[in-house]
């Protein structure tokens, strides 16, 4: 048995965990922040026998999309110590990632 802890991106974490629900996978949903934009994102964890994971991953891999998102630059002295106007960056946003570890254990009560 395994236990699969994705962390997706807010917008892709319905169509997730709904797709997974149909293939019969059983998913716990946990909000969560974090990473370079401290934006919203879910945490999902899912439990499969050792077989089944590929399938679980190729769910999310399929669903969670990557974006660009325009973002102010906070760096507003470009290094030089003189403020600046802000311009706004491009960073990509989205994807998933995906941690698979062994389960010692496993009980349903």
């Amino acid at each position: 048995m395994k236990l699969i802890l994705a962390i997706i991106s807010d917008e892709d974490s319905n169509p997730v965990i709904s797709e997974l629900g149909k293939e019969g996978f059983g998913v716990t949903k946990l909000c969560s922040t974090g990473g370079f934009l401290r934006s919203g994102n879910t945490t999902i964890m899912v439990g499969a026998d050792e077989e089944k994971v590929p399938e679980v991953i190729d769910i999310i891999k399929r669903k969670c999309k990557t974006r660009k998102k325009a973002m102010p630059n906070l760096d507003l002295s470009g290094g030089t110590g003189v403020m600046g106007m802000a311009f706004p960056v491009e960073v990509t946003v989205g994807g998933a990632t995906v941690f698979v570890l062994n389960v010692e254990r496993f009980e349903k009560l």
